[in-house]
């Protein structure tokens, strides 16, 4: 067998589409698009969400409630285990020298958090704006030291609830007071229409 005998197995591709080439493209004089309009143009149609001109969906639901989405921070993210292969033993990491590693991105100007992800077996000095829980542990159990520029604000503590009044003891009932004479009935009413009897002589 020689290399000339080697032939690719068939692979069927569609030839790409010729825009603008005329009548001779087969694809008529607008290139299948017709004549002016929304669908004609470069980057033009409905955009998602569109509902034919309706009110759509998205602004038919109602919207409640406080969304902290818009005052977000989003910090660049480093691991302890890029830092154990970008610096050396004692080297001072700032956000500057973790820039220039490449270990972010060089132009943004984001806060900087250190997560806890890998080992670290250097002694580091790190200075950025946030670290995680492990990764402190895992920086200072390497011999290093940490500089929070920006750390987050103590939780505040919560109130105690009111301490409740103790019940008071039922008290013994007072003696019963001592029973009232008996009232002399009340004479009978006249009857309507009749007249008092006369006293006698």
């Amino acid at each position: 067998m020689n290399l000339a005998d080697v032939r690719s197995a068939f692979i069927p591709r569609k030839s790409k589409k010729r825009l603008g080439r005329g009548w001779g493209s087969g694809h008529g004089k607008t290139s299948t698009r017709g004549n002016k309009g929304q669908q004609a143009r470069s980057g033009g149609g409905p955009g998602p969400g569109f509902e034919g001109g309706q009110m759509p969906l998205y602004r038919r639901l109602p919207k409640r409630g406080f969304n902290n989405h818009r005052f977000r921070v989003v910090y660049a993210i480093v691991n302890v285990g890029q830092l154990e292969g970008a610096f050396g033993e004692g080297a001072t990491v700032d956000a500057a020298a973790i820039r220039d590693a490449h270990l972010i991105n060089a132009k943004g100007d984001a806060p900087i958090k250190i997560l806890g992800g890998g080992d670290l077996s250097k002694k580091l000095h790190v200075t950025v704006d946030r670290f995680s829980e492990s990764a402190k542990r895992k920086i200072e159990a390497s011999g290093g030291s940490i500089t929070a520029l920006n750390p987050p604000p103590p939780p505040k503590p919560r109130k105690a609830p009111p301490a409740k009044a103790p019940k008071e003891q039922a008290q013994p009932a007072a003696e019963a007071p001592a029973a009232a004479a008996p009232k002399a009935p009340k004479p009978p009413k006249n009857p309507k229409g009749k007249a008092p009897d006369a006293p006698e002589a």
